[in-house]
């Protein structure tokens, strides 16, 4: 099996595909470095299997029909947020029947014409741009996937904390937004489905 991880970041979920399903595994991230991720894959044993790639996702230079499924961890976002990313760019390279499994933040329903007060200052424009709820993102993919699921995930609260207590200046930065959001305007998202 040939895997796409698309904003693979530092390279986790690639060596967890490749160790847990021995499967041959693309790790492409823009701002990480492939001789990072090269290292990292080499001293989890699955350099072998893992090609790390520093490459922007708007322009993949793969063959159509190369990937037997594509995984994209707090990533899509940035990238797919617009009606012609995933029918364009990313679908030709993914086989029929290709696994699709993606998981994002987003918002519970759109709130861009009418954010709520104490959000106006903690969410930037960016940030705006990426997070979209539900409703917002289903036709981008339904007409391209059977066995289509979005729904929102379970472990908002479990996720948020993980990241909220790593020294990472974004989430010292992030701990005012959850205080204030408290759960009423934001979610996390997960989509699944197979190329038709």
């Amino acid at each position: 099996m040939r895997i796409l991880d698309l904003g693979c970041g530092r390279g986790l979920s690639s060596i967890f595909l490749a160790q847990k399903y021995e499967a041959e595994v693309f790790a492409v991230d823009l701002w990480i470095s492939s001789s990072d991720n090269y290292v990292r894959f080499q001293k989890k044993g699955v350099a072998q299997r893992t090609i790390p790639l520093q490459l922007d996702a708007t322009k993949l230079p793969f063959a159509e029909n190369f990937f037997d499924a594509v995984v994209s961890i707090d990533s899509y976002h940035y990238f797919g947020n617009n009606n012609t990313y995933f029918e364009k760019i990313l679908k030709p390279t993914l086989k029929k029947g290709a696994m699709v499994a993606f998981a994002f933040p987003g918002i519970k329903k759109e709130l861009h014409e009418n954010i709520p007060e104490e959000m106006k200052l903690l969410w930037d424009n960016d940030a705006l741009q990426m997070w979209h709820s539900i409703d917002w993102w289903k036709p981008k993919f339904e007409a391209h996937l059977e066995n289509f699921n979005i729904s929102e995930m379970d472990c908002f609260s479990c996720a948020w904390n993980d990241w909220l207590t790593c020294d990472n200046p974004y989430a010292a930065e992030d701990r005012l937004m959850l205080e204030a959001d408290r759960g009423r305007f934001m979610n996390l998202i997960k989509l699944t489905g197979t190329i038709r």
